[in-house]
């Protein structure tokens, strides 16, 4: 058997694999073999939807040492990068940045068996081979989710019904009199936004939701410039929180201030999944008015939808567009860092490439487990509405341990990745500085609140 020897194998080359390993090879002299089950990088984004963007800003996404987009401002907001823009970033990274380096090599087309000692199975030939690690193993794939493109739906199909996944709507669309999106989150709003900018009429759509989400305003995430935005979010989160004397009043402050969002007024959103829209989508996402909130869907036919719930006619000749693929999986946080271990999560609430790269430096700079673990506590994506104070409340832990660690800070303020990047170059302003006193003049309550409202 053919042994190969490394000091770290990265196992997972989508968007956290790589972030990781662009700055683990740029703060270390460290070897790196990164493997894929996919023939190339990039992860979820090779099997995307046509029409797909960021849902944030391109300058806050990505691999550090390596601009996405050029920071254009459109509409007065940051660019958005499209899925080829993001598939083309992550292959130049390899090609331009990784490779290069001479400490880098990829395996695509490769299965890492980590049961025992690291194997890895070339998946054309079921060749084997043994990867001896000096170092450690990174688990990059803890937070690879679902994709419509390769999700196996969680209802039937009948003989007959009209029914596509969402990266085939454009290919079909203008053949069907009227559109049934099933989903209720980003890839969701992505297919309903694009049936209205295609033209059809909002009474032409229905929209199945099994539950509602709390949105986030993206002219709250803008950065550079407009990072005092940024800074005015955190102290209206922390006021809320500190000021709450129930969940039900929370949500409420939360709204009122701007900081949550909700599709309809009359119905109380239960999940929270880090979505972000801007004023003038949640304006044509609202004039869908044929929701459906029957529970799931069990079976799809020519002329119905069968639910959990109930059932749901169809006109004739209805396309029914499948964008119900979960996303990213619901588990349980498990330390970053173990002996011969890392485990690539989230740090940062909604912020996926940008925890990547702070645990990766965090490995390159310091070797005491229980400072590497403080430094980056896991920070689970959420799900459920009450998930907003736990995503909260653990990213001003994690911020906590960082104002104890003035290298990690430093580097933060030259990482591309980090919202708040700019902050320091307009400390000056009275906006920020209205709103940095603000935050700090809640801090402690709302830790405290945040404790009560969980339980």
């Amino acid at each position: 058997m053919e042994v190969l020897e490394t000091d770290y194998l990265v196992v997972g080359a989508g968007a956290t694999g790589l972030a990781f390993t662009d700055v683990l090879v740029a703060e270390s002299d460290a070897d790196v073999l990164l493997v894929d089950r996919r023939p190339g990088v990039g992860g979820h984004w090779n099997d995307a939807y046509p029409f797909v963007r960021l849902h944030q800003p391109s300058v806050t996404y990505g691999l550090p040492s390596l601009p996405l987009g050029a920071s254009r401002v459109v509409d007065g907001q940051q660019e958005r990068a499209t899925g080829a823009e993001v598939l083309d970033h992550f292959r130049r990274g390899l090609e331009d940045v990784l490779l290069p380096s001479g400490r880098v090599r990829f395996l695509g087309g490769t299965d890492a068996d980590l049961a025992g000692p690291p194997r890895l199975v070339d998946l054309a030939t079921g060749m084997t081979t043994e990867v001896r690690v000096r170092r450690k193993v990174v688990d990059a794939t803890r937070l690879s989710g679902q994709v419509p493109a390769t999700a196996v739906p969680s209802y039937d199909v009948a003989a007959g019904a009209r029914w596509v996944r969402v990266g085939e709507l454009p290919d079909v669309a203008g053949e069907a009199p009227s559109y049934c999106v099933i989903g209720a989150g980003k890839t969701g709003m992505d297919a309903c936004l694009w049936l209205l900018e295609a033209g059809v009429d909002p009474d032409a759509v229905i929209w199945v939701r099994p539950r509602d989400m709390w949105l986030l305003d993206r002219a709250s995430i803008q950065p550079l410039d407009e990072v005092a935005s940024v800074l005015e979010g955190m102290a209206l989160d922390l006021e809320a929180l500190a000021l709450a004397t129930s969940t039900e009043d929370l949500f409420a402050r939360l709204e009122a201030s701007g900081r949550l969002l909700r599709l309809d007024d009359e119905v109380e959103p239960t999940g929270f999944r880090c979505a972000f829209v801007d004023a003038a989508e949640l304006g044509r996402l609202r004039s869908l008015t044929r929701v459906v909130r029957r529970g799931h869907v069990r079976r799809v036919e020519a002329d119905r939808l069968v639910l959990t719930e109930g059932e749901v006619d169809l006109a004739p000749g209805t396309l029914v567009i499948d964008c119900s693929a979960r996303g990213l999986p619901a588990l349980p946080p498990v330390p970053v860092f173990s002996e011969d271990r890392v485990v690539v999560q989230y740090v940062r609430q909604c912020s996926p490439t940008f925890g990547a790269a702070v645990c990766a430096w965090v490995e390159a700079h310091r070797d005491d487990l229980d400072e590497q673990n403080a430094l980056c506590p896991p920070n689970p994506p959420p799900s459920e509405a009450l998930d907003w104070i736990r995503v909260t409340v653990t990213t001003l832990q994690a911020a906590r341990a960082w104002r104890g660690a003035p290298d990690l800070l430093g580097w933060m303020e030259g990482c591309r990745l980090d919202i708040a990047r700019g902050a320091a170059d307009h400390a000056h302003e009275e906006r920020l500085q209205d709103a940095f006193v603000r935050r700090q003049a809640h801090l402690k309550q709302a830790v405290q609140r945040a404790a009560v409202l969980l339980g």
